[in-house]
This record gives structure tokens, C-alpha cells and sequence, in this order.
């Protein structure tokens, strides 16, 4: 069911006001739902010079997946409040360069649907094939846009709102020499996941030492942390993944490093606490009682500030010449076991 206005609208451009001059802002593109237009939003804040590292945050992909959104605009919110006063934040800044799409699909979350309103997940939507077998449906499907997870038409230049994502991350974070980018989405399992390429193979990426670096200091530095880090082709493979889509083009240039994730909170949680979500299609995605909310809010704030502290110290954690060789043979003994026989 549509909403009257969008709360995560209005709030992000409350918190764009906020931030003042320390914001860089533009659209991106307008989306149309119905008889509504809605504006994708981009937020830079920090050193734009193209030698210095960068973050990019992500919410909003799934237009039922509020509270993706939600945490991004909380972490912008915090930033915004704390640059009128943080000495500390201003000296962060000057050494890296964070990108904010808090609302990537406005028209989807008008709607109150997965898809964008041409009915297409934009999480299938890049022009990329899974080598392997995909769950029914889920993996991505082009039978029709009335089923959930349509990729787009074969041979369609990609929806609006998944072209304008690919563009801000080549120009912003692929054009340096390191980038994160962190997506936020909900609704898988009772765990909250880190997700890292591959989506569309079980094959390991290139920066699999560089990716089990980052998962060892965060786990050293937030030891009671309850994430679980693993590459999604473990949970299952997906057409159209537009994060693989961006890795796999930022790989052309081999002395750039990009490192995209996805937050996966596990919304199973939500609804084992209260099982009536389960009569309420955004129940299901999103925490329905305030201070479930409110601590879904505040627990996955220090995981987005970590990526902005891990980008501008990148040279103290990622493994050199000597180092890569051990940091891949243990990432892959910890992600990609043998089978037992």
C-alpha cells in the first residue's frame, strides 16, 4: 500500500539542511510513481581529491526494506549533528571521502514494494548471468514483472535508479585508489550478515586477502560483535547483482581496490520477538516496535563508522607482497572449505 508522504524523504532532506556547507549534494535522477516524482538523493561529505580513499553508503534498494534506509540517514544524521562540533570528525575528513544514496528506490518505498514501480528488483538488474544454479525465482527471474525478483527485459538498458547507483560509485569511489561501499537491506535469516562478492559464483574474488584483512580487525577491534562476514555465494547465487556488476568493472583497472559489501540484518529476528510482523508485508522487513527500532538504529553505527576509519587507515591493515599469500590460504580455509567426505 502507497503512503501518503515518505518519511524517509523528509527526513533526508531535513538532514541534507543539517549538514549545511559541509554537504555536497545533487540528484541523481527523478523516479515516477504514479502520479509522484521522487528525487535519488546524493550526499558527499569530506575530501573530494581523487588520491584519498573512499566509503560509499548504500539504503534503500528494496523499496520494502525501510529500515536499510534508516540506517543510513541515522549514520548521516550523527555525522551532520557531530560536524558542528567534533574536531576529531574534521580531521577524519580531510583524509577520506564518504558518499551517501541513502534512498536509492523512493518510488519502490512509496509503493511499499520490493521492486521500483516498473516492477524490477533492482538487486537483478545489472547485466550479469550467475555461473551456476540459482534458486527458483529468487536468483533472479525474466518471466514477468508481476512475480517478485524480475531482473528486466533481456537486452533493457538497466532501470533509472540502478543506473544512476552504478554512476556514483564509478565516478566517486572507483576513480581512487581504494573504496568500501557498505549496502544496506534487511530480511534474511536471524543473523545480521556481511555479504561480500560473489553473488553470481562460488569462484573467490581477487581481494579475498584484502577482504579477510578487513574482517580480522574489526573482529579484533569489536570482539563481542555478532556479525557473521562471509562471501553470499554461500547462502545462495544471483543474476543481475549489481555490486558484482561494479567489482568486476572496477577489476579492469588491477592497481584499484574496491571492496563492496551488504549489511543483511536479519529481520527473522524482528518477528520471532513479535510474530504478528508476520501479517504486515513491511512487518516482515523492518522492526515494528519502537525500541526494537531504535536499537537496530544505534547497534549498526559503529559498523558503518568503522568502514569510514578502516578507508582512512587502509595502509595499516592491508596485507602487503609478503602477507597476501597467508591472508588468502586463510580466507579461504575459513570461507571456502573442502568438502568433507
Amino acid at each position: 500500500m502507497a503512503t501518503s508522504i515518505l518519511n524517509e524523504l523528509i527526513e533526508l532532506e531535513r538532514v541534507i539542511d543539517e549538514a549545511g556547507r559541509h554537504a555536497e549534494t545533487r540528484v541523481l535522477c527523478e523516479v515516477t510513481a504514479g502520479d509522484r516524482r521522487f528525487p535519488v538523493h546524493a550526499v558527499a561529505l569530506g575530501n573530494p581529491a581523487r588520491d584519498v580513499p573512499a566509503v560509499g553508503f548504500f539504503g534503500g534498494v528494496h523499496g520494502l526494506e525501510r529500515i536499510g534506509s534508516e540506517v543510513v540517514i541515522a549514520y548521516l544524521r550523527s555525522l551532520a549533528v557531530r560536524l558542528q562540533w567534533d574536531a576529531m570528525l574534521h580531521r577524519l575528513l580531510e583524509s577520506v571521502r564518504l558518499v551517501f544514496v541513502p534512498l536509492v528506490n523512493p518510488g519502490g518505498m512509496w509503493r511499499g514494494t520490493r521492486a521500483n514501480p516498473s516492477g524490477v528488483d533492482l538487486m537483478r538488474n545489472a547485466p550479469l548471468s550467475a555461473i551456476g544454479k540459482t534458486p527458483f525465482l529468487i536468483g533472479g527471474q525474466r518471466f514477468s514483472a508481476a512475480l517478485p525478483w524480475y531482473r528486466g527485459a533481456e537486452g533493457a538498458p538497466m532501470e533509472a535508479e540502478s543506473a544512476a547507483l552504478c554512476r556514483i560509485v564509478e565516478e566517486e569511489l572507483l576513480s581512487r585508489p581504494l573504496s568500501l561501499a557498505i549496502d544496506c537491506h534487511s530480511g534474511f535469516g536471524l543473523l545480521d550478515r556481511i555479504w561480500f562478492p560473489y553473488a553470481h559464483t562460488v569462484e573467490p574474488i581477487a581481494h579475498l586477502p584484502d577482504l579477510y584483512a578487513l574482517k580480522r580487525i574489526f573482529d579484533r577491534s569489536y570482539c563481542n560483535h555478532r556479525y557473521v562476514f562471509e562471501p553470499q555465494s554461500r547462502q545462495y547465487l544471483a543474476h543481475g547483482d549489481l555490486w558484482d556488476y561494479l567489482y568486476l568493472r572496477a577489476a579492469v583497472e588491477p592497481t584499484r581496490i574496491f571492496l563492496p559489501l551488504t549489511l543483511e540484518m536479519g529481520s527473522w529476528m524482528w518477528v520471532k520477538k513479535n510474530p504478528r510482523q508476520l501479517f504486515s508485508r513491511h512487518g516482515i522487513f523492518n522492526p515494528q516496535i519502537a525500541h526494537r527500532q531504535q536499537r537496530v538504529l544505534r547497534s549498526h553505527l559503529s559498523f558503518l563508522d568503522f568502514l569510514a576509519r578502516a578507508a582512512c587507515s587502509h595502509r595499516h591493515w592491508l596485507p602487503d607482497d609478503g602477507a597476501r599469500d597467508e591472508r588468502r590460504a586463510e580466507a579461504l580455509a575459513h570461507w571456502y572449505p573442502p568438502p568433507r567426505r
